[in-house]
């Protein structure tokens, strides 16, 4: 497909050049091929225990359902087009799919904090109101979350494809490792600058607006700990969200460097920033599952279980 744009180029296809400096493409390539597929295995088992066994179909087990399909969606968006630069070689994306590929990954990155927070949201009933729990946060209205926030990520970062467009691009060459929005921005004939500006401005709400109510709900969760008076209770609690602290660590930390200290005026060279983009999109889809399978009681036990059948035996 090519698309002729007034005062620019005729664009059917992508170069991306954002591995062009890297010395040993194979060897990062498969690195991030084995990393992918671990992603890929590892979310896929925590979705199949949790649609395969009943006593799982609880709103705090879906939430992590829906975490796991979106770090599928977020990993898939971009680690195919890195592997197959580094590790084939295929340089080259069409127009139509390098946009696609620019909206799913926003879209991804979106509810990955957006899934986070309600995850916050589920533990912050769960320890504030137990014995309401049940009654105020069903499977239903779980999922009925979980549905909204997709449609409200549709809707909110529908602005990103919109704006991208009607632009004339002057280059065919990206210089960063797929199509996000600054590569293809900085791919057109105007000036990026206003536009990198409105989508950190956006970005800021969504980063600032979920991380501050994940935030209030665990100073709430913090509260009611300190008024138990049982050790075993706070314990339990403790067990309970230590889990989502690190899932909450490991996406946002790596992200409020990439997002916001490079906005304050730090320079990353390209390396760094290309090592701290494959940070925000692998490490979180690749620690999260792991420390579901772990740490989750129910999960641990049927994984431990499928592992016992398939041991050999002596």
């Amino acid at each position: 497909m090519s698309l002729q744009n007034i005062s620019g180029i005729s664009i059917s296809e992508f170069v991306i050049g954002g591995f062009d400096t890297v010395q040993r493409p194979l060897v990062v390539g498969v690195v991030v091929l084995i990393a992918y597929i671990l992603v890929i295995i590892a979310n896929l088992a925590n979705i199949y225990f949790i649609v395969m066994d009943k006593s799982l179909h609880q709103p705090m087990y879906l939430f992590i359902c829906n975490l796991a399909i979106v770090d599928i969606i977020c990993c898939t968006s971009s680690c195919p087009t890195i592997i197959s630069v580094l590790v084939a070689g295929y340089k080259t994306i069409s127009y139509v799919p390098c946009i696609i590929q620019m909206f799913i990954y926003q879209i991804s990155n979106t509810m990955e904090m957006f899934a986070i927070s309600a995850m916050a949201f589920d533990r912050f009933i769960a320890i504030s109101c137990p014995l309401r729990y049940h009654s105020m946060l069903t499977n239903g209205r779980s999922v009925l979350i979980s549905v909204a926030l997709w449609v409200a990520a549709f809707a909110i970062l529908a602005i990103f494809p919109a704006t991208i467009l009607p632009l004339p691009f002057c280059q065919s060459t990206l210089k960063y490792m797929f199509c996000d929005f600054a590569a293809v921005i900085r791919a057109t004939c105007v000036d990026p600058n206003p536009y990198f500006n409105d989508g950190s401005i956006l970005f800021f709400f969504l980063m600032f607006g979920t991380f501050g109510f994940i935030c209030l709900s665990y100073l709430k969760i913090v509260m009611v700990v300190v008024k138990m008076s049982s050790k075993s209770d706070k314990k339990k609690v403790f067990n309970t969200c230590f889990s989502h602290f690190i899932v909450i660590v490991c996406y946002y930390a790596p992200t409020f460097v990439l997002k916001i200290m490079t906005r304050i005026g730090v320079v990353l060279t390209l390396e760094e920033r290309h090592g701290l983009m494959v940070g925000t999109i692998i490490g979180p889809s690749l620690v999260n599952p792991f420390i579901y399978c772990l740490r989750t009681k129910e999960i641990r036990q049927k994984l431990l279980k499928i592992l016992s059948k398939v041991a050999p035996r002596s």
